[in-house]
């Protein structure tokens, strides 16, 4: 042992002799400013900046909200008429049915039971039962702006998802009568500093694409900056990483949206009122006239107004729209 002890003296002083002639210390960190860095916040798959193309919904060119006359005799449910659209579904054996699971309290996923469930889904459960005396659903996901398209590439029967009827639309898709009238506000958080649309000028709203209510909200604050996600919880997730000040949409999305998150809060007036349809095929008239007849009679024995009740009572009384028929 008593050998080594010089090898190590000397080895002790060479390396005290390089520290010196390198001008390091054995007891500091380097000098100057500590390394920074910086991170973004991814944005949500589908997100898109930009003023949208307006969705036509002010200078309505037809009586939108009027739609076909029931028959004056309702099928049987199991019972379609030969050579209808419903006995179609009906040999199929089930009704697809265009939603998202998104849109608390409308169509979304029960997290206990795994169910779909909302007042749109109860929708299409009424149209089901109708046509197989069971629910038969098979369910689609699909964004707002993949809607119309569905319909057209007969990749589902119908769509019931908060689907506003507009003569711009009926170009495209048939439509029922109305089965909700929704109002369209904006939603923040408390001390934003945000009272209404028109604060938003220069600030950033997000809604989904295709929505109506960025041409409501564009008309009232024309400097707004529009972020478009493919659907609303995206727009909260944004919202909540102050990628965006404000969403704008439907009073019953919105109010899905403040049950998840309890600082944020709607302001403002109403943008103006949309009415709710289901989305059909054009050309599907028979279908169109069926599904007016069950929500007639939905409306009629009380489910229209116990749906209500369960999933909307949050935004105060609420009574079945108007329904007008033509031919």
């Amino acid at each position: 042992m008593t050998g080594r002890r010089p090898a190590r003296a000397a080895l002790a002083a060479l390396l005290v002799l390089v520290l010196a002639l390198t001008g390091c210390t054995l007891d500091g960190a380097p000098h100057g400013d500590p390394p920074t860095t910086t991170a973004v916040l991814p944005t949500p798959p589908g997100a898109s900046s930009g003023v949208p193309a307006p969705i036509g919904i002010d200078a309505q060119t037809c009586d939108a909200d009027v739609s076909l006359r029931p028959p004056a005799t309702m099928p049987e449910p199991g019972d379609m008429p030969r050579g209808s659209t419903m006995r179609r579904i009906a040999d199929r054996g089930r009704l697809v049915v265009g939603t998202d699971l998104g849109s608390n309290p409308l169509s979304f996923r029960d997290p206990i039971s795994g169910d779909i469930e909302g007042f749109d889904v109860d929708v299409a459960h009424w149209i089901s039962d109708a046509i197989f005396g069971e629910s038969r659903i098979e369910y689609r996901i699909l964004s707002t702006g993949d809607r119309i398209r569905a319909l057209q590439n007969g990749e589902v029967d119908i769509v019931v998802k908060s689907m506003s009827i507009t003569c711009e639309r009926l170009e495209q898709v048939a439509f029922s009568s109305p089965y909700y009238s929704a109002s369209q506000r904006i939603l923040t958080y408390r001390g934003s500093g945000i009272r209404d649309a028109q604060s938003l000028n220069g600030k950033t709203a997000c809604a989904t694409g295709g929505a109506t209510a960025i041409t409501r909200l564009l008309k009232r604050a024309p400097e707004a900056h529009i972020v478009t996600t493919n659907n609303w919880s995206d727009c909260l997730v944004m919202l909540q990483q102050d990628q965006v000040d404000a969403i704008a949409g439907d009073d019953p999305i919105l109010a899905g949206i403040a049950a998840q998150d309890p600082q944020v809060q709607v302001v403002g007036e109403s943008l103006g009122y949309e009415n709710y349809g289901v989305g059909i095929p054009l050309g599907q008239n028979d279908l169109v006239r069926f599904i007016n007849g069950v929500l007639a009679e939905r409306i009629a024995d009380g489910s229209w107004q116990s749906s209500y009740n369960r999933w909307l009572s949050v935004l105060g009384p609420g009574y079945p729209p108007t329904i007008r028929y033509r031919d």
